[in-house]
């Protein structure tokens, strides 16, 4: 899978991580873009980390750990939220798959040596119980379909069930929906057609029979239930000591 930004929107993004004020070790797009879906009028939702100083962290006063900017370009909404490396590093650390996500997105609007470490470490973070992510995830957005009607939560639900399947039986992180159409072979047919009415509008209603695409998503969690207890991933992350190492050193090379 190839995937762009955007002459435009990638000087845009250079703008503001050049007024970041500390420095972002990298910016990654995710949400509706990331899996494959994005609408006309989708936001783009930036993901990342920053590197905050050495005093921020040893004074007195509580560091910065999270940061989020929100603003506007051509009516279309922009959402940066980066983390401190420190506090990344330890989501990654729980098995959380949606900073995975964020880490390897192919749609990169900044990197560093230090992403790169930290993506060359994925491997080595994925367990087996990264599928209690997923489906708690995929119950979520199901409970949001459910509610509204609308197709996104529904292509979300999908989404997570796939990704999912396809890290237990791959050890792969592949959050891109029409990829995995591809790869799973259990993905269901209706999907590219979901897929490409999404894309008329970011709240649009889901036009399917309910009972048809709950059969199918119970029918996925099934599956992930199977992969999971069938899967050769390892029970428990085997990277805290290299993981702990890059943050070490990331922060050191920051003191003047």
């Amino acid at each position: 899978m190839t995937l762009t930004l955007g002459s435009a929107l990638g000087a845009d993004l250079a703008a503001v991580v050049a007024e970041q004020p500390d420095p972002l070790l990298f910016a990654t797009v995710s949400g509706a873009h990331l899996y494959g879906f994005p609408s006309d009028d989708s936001d783009v939702d930036l993901r990342g980390a920053h590197l905050l100083p050495v005093d921020a962290l040893i004074g007195l006063r509580e560091p910065e750990e999270t940061r989020s900017r929100m603003w506007d370009r051509d009516g279309v909404e922009m959402d940066l939220v980066t983390h401190d490396l420190r506090k990344f590093a330890r989501l990654m650390l729980r098995r959380n798959g949606y900073v995975l996500e964020q880490l390897t997105s192919p749609l990169v609007a900044h990197t560093t040596e230090t992403h790169a470490e930290l993506v060359s470490l994925v491997p080595e973070l994925l367990t087996r119980h990264h599928a209690h992510h997923y489906r708690g995830f995929a119950g979520t957005q199901w409970r949001l379909f459910e509610s509204s009607g609308e197709l996104k939560p529904l292509l979300y639900t999908y989404r997570a069930l796939l990704t999912g399947i396809h890290l237990m039986r791959s050890g792969e992180v592949q959050a891109h929906l029409p990829t995995l159409v591809g790869e799973v072979a259990e993905a269901p047919a209706r999907l590219p057609d979901l897929v490409a009415a999404k894309a008329a509008a970011e709240h649009g209603p889901a036009e399917v029979p309910v009972e048809d695409v709950r059969a199918e998503t119970e029918a996925l969690h099934g599956l992930l239930e199977e992969t999971q207890a069938a899967s050769v991933l390892p029970e428990a992350v085997r990277v805290h000591d290299a993981l702990h190492d890059v943050v070490v050193r990331a922060r050191l090379g920051s003191v003047s």
